[in-house]
């Protein structure tokens, strides 16, 4: 059912708390498909839109591409009215839709907001009065003033603007940063705080009454521009402080200090200071990218982010260091990366998880590839890998039998399901980037 150019901010909200209002989510992602589900877990009517045929018809035959979401909280939100569809017209029937694609750099370390361009462009004609459009894109600040209002009303064939005041008639426009975290099972989705900026009271308010009714907190702030950095902060914090141990892990190496069992001593104070880990790299769609989209930002305010362009550049070199201890552990058994063959164990930018994204797997093996080694892979989640926006392994998992058959495994994702113990046992040499192997004594281990 669409809204009249009478309907009060008060009706709208009512709609919301009566279950009445239908709920578009536009990219069935790792995150647009988990918001779907809580909606759906409250009782709304839930269309999810996407461009891959393959997803749409995987949902709507009540089934899961996401390892961790299970065909049967497909099942259980189609009782409530969930469904898929790529046919963008749908939109009009809906009265809040919520945009969560894609956000990537491009070649040239630059935001690409090609996805929430063409998703933006593709909604604008059919937006009627009353609806709410909120992005949950990762990006930079000004993004949904300057690019996603303009393009709205530049695109809505009914000449609608965006709303500002309550009392004024339109479409409401706000940005809430998605806050999801895969394979975190200790804090339930519903209880992260949801950020919410509107363009405007009008939107500020709706957003929040659509968020409220699936999240404990709603945390309002004063524009899109301060949500659209708060996502920001909240990626860099860990991209430095990730950068920081990184190269502190490389120090310790040099002095044959144990990085783990320091961050194991500092974290027993109980106050001034949090844990964080070293690893090959980055991953996931948001701490490795985040920096890179405020620096180009900055740089439209004569700003040098310099502290955050150095944590990038530190984690960003993380395979490469990874790769150079590999080449130092093979040249203690007299061989050459080039022509080795090497078994990299796990894909998942982290473990166990179904996602790629980002993950320095793919980089690990692209530069073993370009050195002349032979590679293959394990992980449990993944049976095949082919082409992506960054990377052509075309590749099959390889079973974990007769490891001693490669020169080198290296673990460059600690899925639990790996038995470590046994595949020191049998490996010829182990590589261990994620103190995988903690606790076990071998001269095969390379801890890096």
């Amino acid at each position: 059912m669409t809204t009249t150019a009478t309907t009060t901010l008060s009706e709208l909200k009512k709609k919301v708390e009566s279950r009445q209002a239908q709920i578009g989510i536009v990219g069935m992602g790792y995150v647009g498909l988990p918001l779907a589900l809580l909606f759906s877990g409250e009782r709304f009517a839930v269309t999810g839109f996407d461009i891959e045929e393959r997803k749409v018809s995987t949902l709507n035959e009540g089934g899961s591409y996401i390892v961790r979401i299970l065909p049967n909280a497909i099942q259980q939100a189609q009782k409530s009215g969930f469904r898929a569809t790529s046919d963008y017209s749908e939109i009009a029937r809906m009265d809040a839709i919520i945009i969560c694609v894609p956000t990537p750099l491009n070649e040239y370390h630059e935001p690409d907001l090609s996805y929430v361009t063409g998703t933006v462009e593709s909604i604008a004609p059919h937006l009627h009065d009353g609806q709410l459009v909120v992005l949950e894109s990762t990006t930079y600040p000004g993004t949904t003033e300057e690019i996603v209002v303009p393009l709205i009303e530049k695109g809505n064939r009914h000449g609608l603007k965006v709303a500002r005041d309550r009392d004024e008639t339109g479409i409401h426009v706000a940005f809430s940063p998605e806050r999801e975290d895969p394979g975190n099972e200790t804090v339930a989705r519903h209880d992260i705080p949801k950020v919410v900026g509107g363009c405007g009271s009008s939107a500020a308010e709706l957003a929040a009454a659509y968020y409220g009714a699936i999240f404990r907190r709603v945390i309002p702030v004063s524009s899109p521009s301060v949500a659209e950095m708060t996502k920001l902060l909240e990626n860099i914090y860990r991209c430095v402080n990730i950068a920081l141990v990184n190269e502190l892990k490389q120090l310790c190496m040099r002095m044959g200090i144990d990085i783990h069992e320091v961050i194991d001593a500092a974290k027993t104070k109980p106050f001034g200071f949090q844990a964080f880990y070293p690893g090959p790299g980055l991953g996931g769609h948001c701490i490795p990218i985040d920096p890179f989209y405020l620096s180009w930002k900055a740089r439209q305010f004569d700003f040098r982010t310099r502290f955050i362009e150095l944590a990038g550049e530190v984690n960003i070199n993380m395979p490469y260091f990874v790769i150079d201890q590999l080449a130092d552990g093979l040249n203690r058994h007299r061989k050459a990366i080039n022509g080795s063959k090497i078994l990299v164990l796990g894909l998942a930018y982290k473990r166990d998880i179904d996602d790629l994204r980002e993950s320095p797997s793919l980089t690990i093996i692209e530069l073993l590839r370009e050195k002349g080694a032979t590679v293959s892979y394990n992980d449990p989640y993944f049976p095949t890998v082919g082409q992506g926006r960054h990377y052509a392994l075309n590749m099959t998992n390889t079973p974990l039998d007769n490891l001693a058959q490669y020169d080198a495994v290296m673990i460059v994702t600690d899925h639990s399901s790996y038995d470590y113990q046994a595949i020191v046992e049998q490996a010829q040499l182990v590589v261990d980037t994620r103190n995988a192997t903690k606790g076990i004594d071998s001269p095969k281990i390379v801890r890096c």
